[in-house]
């Protein structure tokens, strides 16, 4: 049998004729499970493991089998296209993982460069480091003083992984740890740089650590050599559209002393290679994340892999506590890479009580009775419609809605933009009536009929739009959130800026769509004091503990949960997790060298993947 009746979607197709004409007589075993790898990858896997699919029927409109593991794995082995780590073909085969060469030698080489740079201890002086993280961190009660701990760890190692939910100080934490290591006797001038994967995320950043900076109790020497700029991860490695390489790798690399990216979640297995690849063994690698969110949209959930090694064994603790006063239990690491991860706990925003932090917390935990029974006890910050319909769900948001319609009327923007940021309506889905494309176009017909607007005019005040796409001209970025007011020169979208307000005109803007609703992973690193969170009616893979999670930890002071109990316990009771070999790697240590990673001679349009 050939794959050639099998409908497969373009990348599919693409990477079966690409090994097809390496190798005419391929056999479908290997050009099946090739198809499936790609599959998997789009889906954010990094690899395929061939437990999953052995013995089955890949398409169930085809008669074709997969045969069992043992003859899969021989099959596979037989074939000139598949080779071990280090071997030139373009898929490769670790165990019972089958990659793409290209994400094989990115998954080793981010493996190697890791473990490298957390066995790289530089010199501290603990005296001054004890007296700094004393003064820095004063104001905290809580005990152990995690943030105190991070700190520590961050500048005693080269690499240090910090996560956090919402509200555990993140950026609090960052700002004072970077405050200590300019307090190190000969740090000299560092280069610091700030960093985060989308240009929204890179501003925030910025913007929170300058007013972060001004209550340090330092010297004026040191705030001065705190950066207040931060730019997207891929300008800061100098990405080119039309190309897998990028400008800063080991070979030139990136003039920084020390890198603090932030979101760290959301960064894919491919960037996080080229970005530790392109930093100087010298300098500093401290990420910021939490590892409960969702993981990046590309293949890999690295933030979580690097997490899951975390623990202190006797010695850490000891030093630790010698040097921090703090104590903390002894813990076997699961990885190599132990005690550079650090996990914030305690948080500021949700406050003991708080109905939203525990549902978080029974929804991490995998509780489906808990996290029901916080949704039926009536807590204030927690509304739950169990029986929801389409219509009610619009006559809800128009309410939700109505004073931020009203504030559009103006034309001051910072009165639109508090009015917008008080209410969001997330989704898991773009499409259907649940979903943002659903819910923005029907909700938008509502919103001309009360405001006497033509249902033709796409503009009118009071429109919010999400960019799609980044355009450093404009200074506009993927994820950045405009609203359309009437002006003294007609109808312009404003974005909110460093200093003010920028307006556009509409004709000027790059892609984007209507923003009252967004999904989950587009609100990702953002906060409003209400949200309302949307679930589908029917079952659907993107339905995730981490999607639960991260949509209801967007809301500063309320959630509302439109969804069926069905589908909250089919959340609840599943976790996302992507296959790779990132964690087994950092526990095990790496053994073969990593292939050189190849650009292929062509790929095909609009080909999102780096095939070999």
């Amino acid at each position: 049998m050939t794959l050639d009746k099998i409908d497969l979607g373009p990348l599919e197709r693409a990477l079966v004729n690409s090994l097809q004409r390496l190798d005419p007589d391929a056999s479908p075993v290997l050009l099946a499970c090739a198809a499936l790898l790609c599959s998997a990858l789009e889906k954010g896997d990094v690899c395929l493991p061939l437990r999953r699919i052995a013995g089955l029927r890949p398409w169930a409109d085809q008669p074709f089998s997969l045969p069992g593991l043992h003859e899969l794995l021989d099959a596979l082995n037989a074939s000139q296209l598949v080779g071990p780590a280090g071997s030139f073909t373009p898929l490769i085969m670790v165990g019972e993982r089958l990659y793409l060469a290209r994400y094989q030698a990115y998954e080793q080489q981010l493996a190697e460069q890791l473990l490298a740079r957390c066995s790289d201890i530089p010199p501290v002086d603990e005296a001054v480091l004890s007296a700094s993280l004393t003064r820095l961190f004063a104001f905290n009660s809580q005990q152990p003083d995690w943030q105190r701990l991070a700190a520590a760890q961050a500048v005693r190692r080269k690499l240090a992984v910090i996560s956090g939910g919402p509200g555990t100080g993140k950026t609090t934490t960052v700002v004072r740890l970077l405050a200590a290591l300019l307090e190190q006797p000969d740090s000299g001038h560092l280069a610091i740089g700030l960093a985060a994967p989308t240009g929204k995320a890179a501003a925030r950043m910025a913007e929170a650590i300058r007013n972060a900076k001004a209550q340090l109790p330092v010297s004026d020497a040191v705030k001065a050599a705190l950066p207040e700029e931060a730019r997207t991860l891929h300008r800061l490695l100098g990405s080119r559209g039309d190309s897998p390489q990028v400008r800063h790798n080991a070979a030139n690399p990136l003039p920084l002393d020390v890198l603090v990216v932030d979101e760290a979640s959301m960064v894919d297995l491919a960037l996080m290679a080229k970005l530790v690849d392109a930093l100087a063994p010298s300098a500093r690698l401290i990420l910021l994340g939490d590892k409960d969110q969702l993981a990046a949209v590309e293949a890999g959930a690295v933030f979580a892999e690097l997490c899951e090694g975390r623990g202190f064994n006797a010695q850490a603790a000891a030093d630790l506590q010698r040097i921090t006063g703090q104590q903390v239990a002894v813990e076997q690491p699961r990885s190599k890479l132990g005690d550079a991860v650090v996990l914030l706990t305690h948080s500021h925003r949700f406050a003991g009580d708080s109905g939203i932090g525990e549902l978080a917390r029974r929804i991490n935990g995998g509780d489906v009775p808990g996290t029901l029974k916080v949704l039926r006890e009536g807590r204030e910050d927690l509304a739950w419609i169990e029986t929801p319909t389409p219509n009610d769900l619009l006559v809800r948001l128009e309410q939700g809605y109505a004073g931020f319609l009203q504030a559009a009327k103006s034309v001051d923007p910072a009165a639109a933009f508090a009015a917008f940021n008080t209410f969001r309506a997330l989704t898991a889905q773009r499409e259907g009536p649940w979903g943002v494309s659903g819910i923005n176009e029907a909700l938008e017909a509502r919103f001309k009929r009360r405001l006497q607007v033509a249902s033709r005019e796409r503009w009118y005040a009071g429109r919010a739009v999400m960019v799609r796409q980044n355009d450093y001209a404009l200074g506009l970025f993927n994820g950045d959130i405009g609203i359309c007011l009437m002006t003294e020169h007609g109808l312009r979208v404003v974005f909110e800026a460093e200093q003010g307000f920028r307006p556009f005109a509409p004709a000027r803007l790059p892609s984007h769509d209507s923003a009252f609703a967004m999904t989950v992973h587009k609100s990702q690193g953002s906060e409003f004091n209400q949200v309302l969170l949307a679930l589908p009616e029917q079952p659907s893979p993107l339905l995730t503990r981490s999607l639960f999670y991260t949509g209801i930890t967007r809301a500063k002071n309320k959630v509302e949960i439109w969804g069926l109990p069905v589908r909250l316990a089919e959340a609840v009771s599943t976790r996302a997790e992507r296959a790779a070999g990132l964690a087994e790697r950092l526990q095990n240590g790496v053994q073969a060298p990593a292939a050189p990673v190849q650009t292929p001679a062509a790929t095909p349009a609009g080909n999102q993947l780096d095939l070999f």
